[in-house]
């Protein structure tokens, strides 16, 4: 009996506007988990993905079985709101989850136990309305304590007068630009293609931060209690982005299947060359915190070593 269970969770009120604007075909679904009667507890995760190309790796070590090869018992969620997975990451739902540095020294200090075990390797194309004309301002759409927020700021700031948005569905943010609501909006790949299928304009602007933003982080209650599990889980992880870098073919196919995007975006999806897993180091953690404290207006206290985890990527 297979131990995989992936779950999609979409709002009710999301797949009402999906069905109304036809922007997207992302629908939820569920399999049943299996049975874990007799299974070792820990030796099970349970985590929480965004519909990324950061998440090809997990998918695709997960459809091919390298998972329960190593004897792990994984469930995995995606979610398209980023509060509703960190709620389930900080009620205790999930073990862990991918997300991104901002929310990362935010939940640090804010008293959140988590730590990075690994960066994850994401896309961030700014998409743009039908018939934009240059103008200095302009309004975007993002979400507020995220690396949409940041990236905004990065790659546009210099260019534009940002007039900021909080969106944090991303296909509320695709509906808003596709009506004209917004110039342009941040939104990861690959629903960033699903609204290039639908006629908007696709931009993608270099960043040239040598870490990724992304990040798979796990509870300090997990990683305390289920330690091999999560040193399996970068080991898999990494098998995964072996296959990925060699042919991406796959990693395109499991995108399209597990996230029910459309077959026809699956040539548009930008793919990124993956890293095996790996922790962004002490200055480039500290520019996120100094950007934090600058345009969040938060005091954080917090250390490198609050933040990291690095013994599941040194394998």
């Amino acid at each position: 009996m297979s131990m995989r269970t992936v779950k999609h969770i979409v709002l009710e009120a999301v797949m009402v506007l999906i069905v109304a604007t036809g922007i997207l075909s992302f629908t939820g679904c569920s399999s049943k988990t299996a049975s874990t009667q007799g299974k070792d507890s820990s030796m099970s995760l349970k985590i929480g993905i965004m519909p990324a190309v950061d998440s090809a790796p997990i998918l695709l070590a997960d459809k091919k079985g390298l998972f329960e090869k190593l004897g792990l018992d994984m469930d995995i969620q995606v979610y398209t709101n980023a509060m509703n997975r960190q709620s389930a990451l900080q009620s205790g739902e999930l073990d862990g989850a991918m997300t991104d540095v901002i929310a990362l020294v935010n939940n640090v200090g804010n008293g959140f136990d988590i730590k990075v075990t690994t960066c994850t390797d994401g896309v961030f194309p700014f998409l743009i309305k039908k018939g934009f004309e240059e103008k200095k301002d302009i309004k975007a759409g993002m979400m507020e304590v995220s690396v949409t927020n940041y990236l905004t700021d990065r790659l546009l700031s210099d260019k534009y007068n940002v007039e900021k948005v909080y969106i944090d569905e991303i296909p509320a943010r695709l509906e808003m630009v596709a009506k004209g609501a917004l110039d342009m909006a941040v939104v990861p790949e690959p629903m960033a293609s699903q609204g290039e299928l639908n006629g908007l304009t696709k931009k993608l602007i270099g960043n040239t931060d040598e870490f990724s933003p992304d990040v798979m982080v796990f509870t300090g209650k997990a990683i305390k209690s289920k330690e091999k599990a999560i040193r399996l889980f970068h080991k898999a992880y990494d098998q995964a982005v072996d296959e990925i870098n060699k042919s991406d073919a796959e990693a395109r196919d499991i995108l399209i299947e597990s996230l029910k995007l459309k077959p026809e975006i699956k040539d548009m999806i930008i793919i990124p060359a993956y890293n095996s897993a790996s922790i962004p180091d002490r200055k480039y953690l500290q520019g996120i915190i100094d950007w934090n404290e600058k345009v969040l207006g938060i005091k954080l206290d917090v250390k490198y070593e609050d933040l990291v985890e690095g013994k599941f990527a040194q394998q």
